[in-house]
């Protein structure tokens, strides 16, 4: 029972980490630079622990690339979702399908199969996606918006899936697991840093200076939400990971619609509520 209660824990732990992470950068306003300084928070909250892991085995450089390059596509894409829509429209959807990227990419590359009750929670999980997809503006103008936030939520989703799997094939091919937590967070700062530095250019500390908060607190909540994550795929499959971890979509569109005074409603409510349970089936049917 331990051992199957653990990553349940973890992940649900990750999952709550995640979505405070995501409110911060969120309400700082300026999503690019409230990113970048999560990330480089993230970057330095491991710092001191690489004069303690291991440096990565060459032939494991390989797999760091790929992380990297696809963590990359998930946050650029992410910045896009967040800066076009709400957060209780978005980040349902771009973590809601994470899970069901996650597995169909599993199944091929890491040769991982989902039982039947497990793909029923899948498919329940992903049809309530629909309902949060459907736009909400009353003009044409924000159901516009609504369709290009879509857009690139949908990318994020496909970038869950390819940086959970990438990571899981990496963190399993590394002896120790720190090594690859650490390493990681220490590049992936730059890729995000390098265009707010391009897009900001000289008001970079103007743009900077209100989001160091929200910031870094957004970022040490990020380091623990992914450790714990990265944590979790050595003790069980990657899709039942993604699939825990994605109930966050629940606790960031309440923090939405709470915090950032975002419109819910029952629709998406009843939506978050049986995407819950069917990310849940996705375990119980393990």
């Amino acid at each position: 029972m331990t051992s199957t209660l653990l990553p349940v824990a973890i992940c649900l732990m990750s999952a709550v980490s995640l979505a405070a992470s995501n409110v911060l950068v969120k309400r700082g306003g300026d999503i690019l630079t409230a990113r970048m300084v999560l990330s480089i928070v993230m970057a330095l909250s491991v710092l001191p622990f690489a004069f303690f892991v291991p440096f990565p085995p060459r032939e494991t450089l390989p797999f760091f690339v790929i992380s990297m390059v696809v963590h990359w596509f998930y946050q650029f894409s992410a910045i896009r979702a967040l800066h076009r829509g709400d957060l209780s429209l978005v980040f349902p959807v771009m973590r809601g399908l994470g899970p069901l990227a996650t597995a169909l990419i599993a199944s091929l590359v890491l040769h991982e199969s989902l039982s039947a009750w497990q793909i029923v929670g899948l498919v329940a999980a992903s049809a309530s996606i629909i309902v949060f997809a459907m736009p909400t503006g009353a003009t044409l103008d924000a159901r516009r918006l609504d369709r290009a936030a879509l857009f690139w939520s949908v990318m994020t989703a496909a970038g869950v899936g390819l940086y959970a799997v990438a990571d899981a094939r990496a963190v399993r091919e590394i002896p120790t697991p720190m090594t690859f937590i650490v390493w990681l967070f220490l590049i992936d700062w730059i890729g995000v840093t390098t265009v707010t530095l391009w897009q900001r250019k000289g008001a970079i500390m103007k743009a900077v200076r209100p989001q160091i908060r929200g910031g870094i607190v957004a970022g040490v909540l990020g380091t623990f939400s992914y450790g714990l994550a990265i944590f979790a795929y050595t003790l069980t499959d990657t899709a039942i990971v993604t699939a825990l971890r994605e109930t966050s979509v629940v606790f960031a569109a309440a923090f939405g619609a709470f915090l950032l005074h975002e419109g819910f409603g029952r629709r998406r409510t009843i939506a978050a509520a049986v995407l819950a349970c069917g990310l849940l089936l996705m375990q119980a049917g393990a």
